[in-house]
């Protein structure tokens, strides 16, 4: 009797699974990047950078992510969503060990004369106690214990949807920033460009009273004074729009005071691609689709189990006496041993649907993990070709300013001299103002482009976890 019970014992601990084996998806992506003229030479060397901090050099920057990362309601609520599913994990787990409880309770009754056969009305007391377990699954086919898989699983994937979370977090203020940092700048440019016209326009206003330029080139120094005016009110506006913005994303109040470096500087370091291998371990949400993946096939284990019978244990010992006196004296004692089986025989095909929908359920996500890896693939594809290419792009403009700037020194001196009309140094002004927006707008999707690559590539993965349960390719 003792071995059967101990039998019994390590079957229901060490219960088989019926999940089916996993196997992780074959990346439906090339096993190299893309490469070509648009492409600059794809570093495959290990990331240095553990997290953002040796990514983004600029201070102020760090003290904005640093003040988003405590304070963003985004990411508080990614945070608590996680601390949920955790609950529900500890919950589910629960299922595999018995639960022992303590029960006491007592009873009085009055049975009427009629019932007792004496001619009499009878009062009877009834006091009891017991310690023992109550319907505790025999957990022989896995049922519960896929069942705690799958509530693992979805947990870990709450905390990759964090991660991600986290991660656009971080790109979002970096992009934010760098913005307000750019419309800055444009407006450095267009209150300078403001005053040459402002000066221009005196100038010109000055000659046309002694009737050496027309009405006509006076006409086009005052349009082009009210172009840059309306820029430095468009300017203005940005700016106002970008630090609300930013003050969002950080969710407080920002700094009074934000030194920023100008944007010539390195404000974003440049990370090695590695290979696309590399992503299903980086990108949080790639892992999170894997995670929801795994509990997908442990959903099948639980729905495979279902099919066979369910044997549930109650057990309990104490004891009893019509008086609270006598519990605990000899002869009192009691004992209830009760297993119960459970067969399914006729279900009108319900347990066969469930394994259906939790076999298609896999298939659903099988595709979602597929089409975030193609995602991924995508994102840092494009870009690398935008850092080769934003290379090339703002080398071109820088060389147009410096053009620009010669051509309108040279025209500047020639109207000053008399030499050519005025039409002329505006036709220049105009083109250095454009150049000279043109150069910022070009080195601001340069940066924005290294961020977006940042996040692509996954962000700082020195803390990442990649999926449990010995996945295999």
């Amino acid at each position: 009797m003792r071995r059967s019970t101990l039998t019994l014992l390590v079957l229901c601990l060490g219960g088989c699974s019926l999940a089916p084996d996993y196997r992780r998806p074959a990346a439906p992506v090339a096993a190299s990047y893309p490469q070509g003229p648009a492409y600059a030479t794809v570093n495959t060397a290990g990331a240095s950078a553990e997290d953002w901090r040796g990514v983004f050099s600029d201070p102020a920057l760090r003290q904005l992510i640093d003040l988003a990362l405590g304070n963003n309601r985004d990411l508080r609520v990614a945070a608590l969503n996680v601390e949920a599913y955790r609950a529900q994990y500890r919950i589910q787990r629960a299922d595999l060990l018995p639960k022992v409880s303590l029960d006491a309770s007592g009873q009085r009754q009055y049975l009427p004369r009629n019932s007792t056969g004496t001619g009499e009305g009878v009062i009877s007391s009834t006091q009891a106690t017991t310690l023992g377990i109550s319907a505790y699954e025999l957990d022989l086919f896995g049922r519960v214990r896929s069942l705690s898989d799958q509530a693992l699983l979805t947990y870990l994937a709450s905390d990759q949807a964090r991660r991600s979370v986290q991660l656009s977090l971080v790109a979002s203020v970096a992009s934010g920033y760098l913005t307000w940092r750019a419309d800055q700048e444009l407006l450095e440019v267009a209150l300078h460009t403001l005053a040459a016209d402002e000066q221009s326009l005196r100038l010109t206003r000055g000659q046309r009273r002694v009737g050496s330029v027309s009405a006509l080139e006076q006409i086009q120094a005052q349009t082009s004074v009210d172009s840059t005016r309306a820029a430095v009110a468009r300017y203005r506006r940005q700016i106002a729009e970008d630090l609300n913005n930013l003050g969002l994303l950080v969710g407080a109040s920002l700094p009074d005071a934000l030194p920023g470096a100008p944007l010539t500087s390195a404000q974003v370091a440049q990370l090695p691609a590695g290979l696309p291998s590399a992503l299903l371990q980086r990108r949080p949400d790639i892992v999170q689709a894997e995670y929801d993946l795994l509990a997908a096939n442990a959903n099948i284990g639980a729905a495979r189990a279902a099919f066979f019978p369910s044997i549930s244990l109650t057990a309990n010992a104490g004891t009893t006496s019509p008086e609270l006196s006598g519990l605990f004296t000899g002869g009192s004692g009691t004992w209830l041993f009760q297993p119960q089986i459970s067969l399914p025989i006729f279900n009108a095909g319900s347990l066969r649907a469930s394994l259906d929908a939790a076999r298609l359920q896999k298939d659903i996500q099988v595709a979602q993990y597929e089409k975030a890896v193609q995602g991924a693939f995508q994102e840092v594809a494009d870009g690398l070709a935008a850092r080769a290419t934003y290379q090339r792009q703002v080398q071109a403009q820088r060389d147009l300013v410096a053009s620009t700037q010669r051509y309108y020194d040279l025209a500047n001196n020639r109207y000053r001299n008399g030499v050519d009309s005025s039409l002329v140094f505006l036709d220049a002004q105009r083109a250095l103002f454009s150049a000279q927006q043109g150069l910022i707008n070009d080195r601001l999707a340069q940066l924005l482009a290294e961020v977006n690559l940042y996040a692509a590539l996954g962000g700082g993965w020195g803390e990442n976890a990649g999926p449990v349960l010995g996945a295999t390719n």
